[in-house]
């Protein structure tokens, strides 16, 4: 049994000198498979270039950035692209695990509430035209998101809340909404986290695993380019907060990921 590191941006411009010596460093560690979403047309072609190089192993999704629609008059264009992706995926791709990453970003402005939450139902919506899960960015929008996924209540919405940070009181609400899961990164070793105690909380079939590289390091990695291999180091530390063996939390990970995600069996 393998990790999955369900949201990694291994495409990034912060691994142009060691790339391939992080996928390395990621197998050595157990990490398997990565889960690449996407931001904008701006970077799909190093996306895109990732998976083709490593089919087997990096696996990508297709979405529009909440932070991409913001000043930005082409938003809808941006769309297109990602509806036609999704349609017709471009050459030496197989297809996407998920729509994602969407979601609401007000931390830097909110000026662009309208704009990202009619980008973030369009693509809801092509979630369930083309039976896909959703992989959600939320930053300092949670009632906000809890209002949209609200809508599509009993509508078979299903997916992952990336990333995330708020409370049990919002984990529960969101999961009144649809079939979704969690995926707990390095912020769950942050001291003054309260991320730990709420994965402590959530149902164990409602955990996956991700780093979000290159951001978000676990300590003791704060202040260096997060990469996939520490997605085992987050591991570690939620089986600690729930008195569980790591062998058992990755099993569990891995069942949870193959649940949800358009991804291959192998290496998981």
């Amino acid at each position: 049994m393998k990790l999955t590191d369900t949201h990694s941006h291994l495409y990034d411009e912060a691994f142009d000198r060691d790339r391939e010596e992080a996928l390395a460093r990621a197998a050595a560690e157990g990490v398997g498979q990565l889960l690449l979403p996407a931001i904008d047309s701006e970077s799909h072609e190093r996306l895109f270039g990732l998976c083709r190089r490593h089919p087997q192993r990096c696996i990508p999704m297709m979405g529009l950035h909440p932070t991409s629609v913001n000043d930005n008059p082409r938003w809808r264009d941006e769309l297109a692209l990602v509806e036609s992706y999704l349609r017709t995926p471009p050459e030496g791709i197989a297809g996407f695990c998920a729509v994602g990453e969407i979601g609401l970003d007000l931390y830097w402005s909110r000026d662009f509430r309208e704009e990202q939450a009619e980008a973030f139902r369009r693509q809801i919506d092509l979630s369930l035209q083309y039976g896909l899960p959703i992989a959600v960015h939320t930053r300092d929008a949670w009632p906000e998101t809890v209002t949209i996924m609200r809508e599509y209540r009993g509508r078979g919405v299903r997916g992952v809340f990336h990333a995330y940070s708020d409370g049990i009181e919002t984990y529960r609400k969101l999961k009144e909404c649809g079939d979704f899961v969690f995926g707990i990164g390095g912020v769950v070793t942050f001291k003054k986290s309260r991320l730990a105690e709420v994965a402590g909380e959530m149902e164990l079939r409602d955990l996956v695993l991700e780093t979000d590289c290159p951001y978000l390091s676990p300590v003791p990695w704060r202040g260096k380019p997060n990469e996939p291999a520490l997605v085992a180091f987050t591991a570690e530390t939620v089986a600690l907060e729930r008195g569980m063996d790591p062998a058992e939390l990755w099993t569990l990970c891995g069942d949870n990921t193959r649940r949800f995600f358009n991804a291959p069996a192998k290496g998981l």
